[in-house]
């Protein structure tokens, strides 16, 4: 119970923080068409290692990427022979190349071992290329991994803090190809992509830019995009863009919801929330069995044979379960005080926000992730 309270009154914290709608940025809210960050992935090796790489016999494709890659440097590895390496690890690269990134231009990357390497700290990654989507070749990696993570075993005994098979290169890849980008339509528009789906916030978006601008240069298409008449020179379009970022806009209200994940028993209603009235009544049944074996011993002359009899005590537990008044309520507090109230912990907390639901009383979407 205590548990509850302390996290229904984090809860409850978070609720009365949060005050109502603020404007914000349209920058917060939106982004422009075609401005977006690229994925790109590349296999390498990451050699250095203090015995923690790979085993080869169980991962052949590291010992088969190490020949190819010596076979390119001119060293010939005669055919049969048993490497047995544990410097070194077969990783997968994985970096966001960002907008209008440029040749030479650097960006963080991330190594993760996909053999059972235990361990990439101290590792080096060799050159290795990343590519898109299309399959072409948009930057080159390389570089010292950052390891967060550090572990030892020793006697069957290990200790292992944070993870070891993944860390980061700042500034480990560089930008050997740009990916085509283009602001605006033909036409000379720009399209706004909300970043929610709301007809109510396009509006307000639509009305802000064209009260600051003076002239109707903003039209919603629907509840998510929004056209804009952009000017055709580079540099005008740059700095109507960046006006437009900077306008302030009131956003409207989330739907009420309520987030249930099954698999944390974390529950989370947003201030929205209310409740109908309602009784609700709840309590577990808990059955305990509780057995003692008993040795049953013949007479010494006797020609009986020794069993065991068991004795069973079975017991049966049900907590209290009365029906609890839910008074209609518009506030989050109340909802939570009303919950609360109900003595339940967060699994069973989730069953009776079903059950609500179900009644009618639960003025929400119910969302189990």
């Amino acid at each position: 119970m205590r548990s509850l309270q302390r996290w229904m009154g984090v809860l409850l914290l978070c609720g009365l923080c949060a005050a109502p709608a603020q404007a914000e940025r349209i920058r917060d809210l939106a982004s422009f068409a075609g401005v977006r960050e690229n994925q790109l992935v590349g296999y390498g090796l990451v050699v250095g290692l203090d015995g923690s790489g790979d085993q080869t016999t169980q991962t052949p494709f590291t010992g088969q990427t190490l020949i190819n890659m010596l076979s390119q440097l001119g060293v010939t590895i005669p055919e049969g022979t048993n490497m047995q390496l544990r410097n070194v690890a077969a990783v997968m690269v994985t970096a966001q190349m960002p907008p209008f990134a440029r040749q030479g231009q650097e960006m963080d990357i991330t190594v993760s071992s996909m053999g059972n390497a235990d361990s990439l700290r101290g590792g080096t990654l060799l050159m290795t290329p990343l590519r898109g989507v299309d399959g072409n070749v948009y930057a080159m990696a390389q570089g010292n991994l950052l390891v967060g993570g550090v572990g030892a075993q020793q006697a069957g005994n290990s200790v292992q803090v944070n993870h070891t098979a993944a860390g980061r290169i700042p500034g480990g890849a560089t930008v050997e190809q740009e990916v085509a980008l283009r602001l605006g339509r033909g036409d000379g528009t720009l399209d706004l992509y909300l970043n929610e789906s709301d007809f109510t916030t396009a509006q307000r978006v639509v009305e802000a830019i064209n009260q600051d601008f003076g002239t109707p240069v903003a039209a919603a298409m629907d509840g998510r995009l929004i056209r804009l008449k952009s000017p055709s020179d580079s540099n005008s379009r740059v700095n109507f863009m960046a006006r437009i970022q900077n306008l302030d806009v009131t956003p409207n209200e989330g739907p009420a919801k309520v987030i249930v994940n099954s698999r944390t028993g974390s529950v989370v209603l947003n201030r929205e929330v209310t409740l109908d009235r309602a009784a609700v009544a709840h309590g577990n049944l808990s059955v305990t069995i509780d057995s003692t074996p008993q040795v049953s011993q013949p007479n010494p002359l006797g020609e009986g044979e020794t069993v065991v009899v068991p004795d069973a005590d079975v017991s049966i537990q049900q907590e209290g379960g009365a029906l609890q008044m839910v008074n209609t309520s518009a506030d989050l507090m109340d909802v939570v005080n009303a919950l609360n109230a109900l003595g339940a912990d967060p699994q069973d907390l989730m069953s009776i926000l079903q059950a609500l639901k179900s009644a009618g009383s639960l003025n929400a979407e119910l969302e189990i992730i």
